[in-house]
């Protein structure tokens, strides 16, 4: 898969001023060669009941707009 660190990044800049309204952030953590994003969810958002929904509705759907054989994985 040929998708740059800093491709990822500007995507989920994208997410980050809606997680910035409830004290959030996502870190980028790793991109596997099988398409997985590794990511970090910080502040409020690492203990969210809802990060689950976050992640699979928020984070990696913007992501799959762009690329649609990437997954998302979060890194605890």
């Amino acid at each position: 898969m040929n998708i740059s660190k800093s491709d990822i990044e500007e995507k989920l800049d994208l997410v980050r001023p809606f997680l910035a309204e409830d004290d959030g952030n996502v870190e980028l953590v790793d991109i596997t060669e099988k398409g997985e994003i590794k990511i970090r969810l910080k502040g409020n958002c690492s203990n969210c009941s809802m990060k689950e929904n976050t992640i699979k509705l928020g984070i990696e759907n913007i992501l799959k707009q762009f690329y649609p054989e990437v997954s998302v994985v979060e890194v605890k």
